[in-house]
């Protein structure tokens, strides 16, 4: 096997590849939309920092990524992420290319300051999680879809469901601020800074309220983490909250409902949504009604290293 630096004439042939892949999971996964472009793939091969893996002068594998980037997740690390598009491997020996292009990629990522490696992997391709997995990395995110159809919920009575007017938004500052607080503690351990602006962001927000206000709330945008989410009938959740009192009621899964059919009304067909997978409250409700497609996996290396 021959391990070459990704340039702009290996493009063709990767993007066979990664969509050869995403059609595997498209198998796994039929509430996948169907795709007919993949992204552009030009700063994969200008930034340097990509491997591909030839035999006998036929692509088996390539693994890139997007530019650094500083405080990965948050933290005081440089990271990278490999978006499920720039990477991608032939299904025959699929383990041991993937960790023969991570070896010579990796290599790339830390001379160039990097400690945080993250990498979208399709939920089915049990191959290239092995891969990784015995290279150091863990679980961190998932990306999941549906049909933009409604779900199971129970009655529930004494609750109103609307779409947020602009000039309302600040209403949902105590919830945004409690969702942050509940990102820091165990077993998230996630430190969130509220946005000063937060309310101004173009993104939609639906809520739920009773006789005391406003008890939930779901945000909604036109794109998300990877290059389904920007397809332009997929809306995707963005952030949402329930008071913990008013969990476990059914109320939130008739908010779910709401939205659904406000969006499916405007000719949307597939609602998505990200979350991390340590956390238990999302991870628990989230599953119930949406197909996990993606996992984002890390590895967080010893940073001294980089100073060698």
């Amino acid at each position: 096997m021959e391990l070459l630096n990704f340039c702009s004439s290996h493009i063709s042939q990767a993007k066979r590849l990664a969509w050869e892949n995403y059609q595997e999971q498209r198998q796994a996964v039929p509430a996948l939309p169907e795709i007919f472009h993949l992204p552009d793939m030009e700063e994969l091969a200008e930034n340097g920092l990509g491997c591909a893996a030839f035999e006998k002068g036929k692509m088996v594998g390539f693994l890139c990524c997007l530019a650094p980037f500083e405080n990965a997740f948050t933290t005081t690390a440089k990271g990278i992420f490999s978006p499920i598009y720039a990477h991608g491997a032939v299904r025959k020996g699929r383990v041991q290319i993937y960790q023969m292009l991570y070896q010579a990629a990796a290599q790339k990522w830390v001379d160039a300051g990097v400690s945080s490696h993250s990498i979208g992997l399709y939920v089915s391709d049990r191959e290239a999680e092995k891969a990784f997995f015995q290279y150091g990395f863990g679980l961190r995110c998932v990306d999941a879809i549906r049909l933009m159809t409604p779900v199971q919920a129970p009655s529930c009575e004494g609750f109103s469901f609307f779409e947020v007017p602009r000039e309302s938004r600040a209403q949902l500052e105590p919830l945004y601020r409690m969702l942050n607080d509940h990102f820091e503690k165990s077993p998230c351990f996630m430190k969130h800074t509220v946005p000063d602006r937060w309310i101004e962001r173009k993104n939609r927000l639906f809520s739920a309220a009773d006789a005391s206000g406003i008890v939930a709330y779901v945000e909604i945008a036109d794109t998300a983490e990877n290059f389904v989410t920007e397809l332009p009938q997929v809306q995707n959740i963005c952030g949402a909250f329930c008071l913990p009192a008013y969990r476990g009621r059914g109320l939130y899964s008739n908010l779910l409902n709401f939205v659904i059919r406000i969006l499916a009304a405007e000719g949307y067909t597939h609602l998505g949504v990200d979350y991390e997978s340590f956390n238990p409250t999302a991870a628990g409700f989230w599953q119930k009604y949406f197909i996990p497609y993606t996992s984002g996996v890390v590895r967080r290396i010893d940073e001294n290293v980089l100073t060698k």
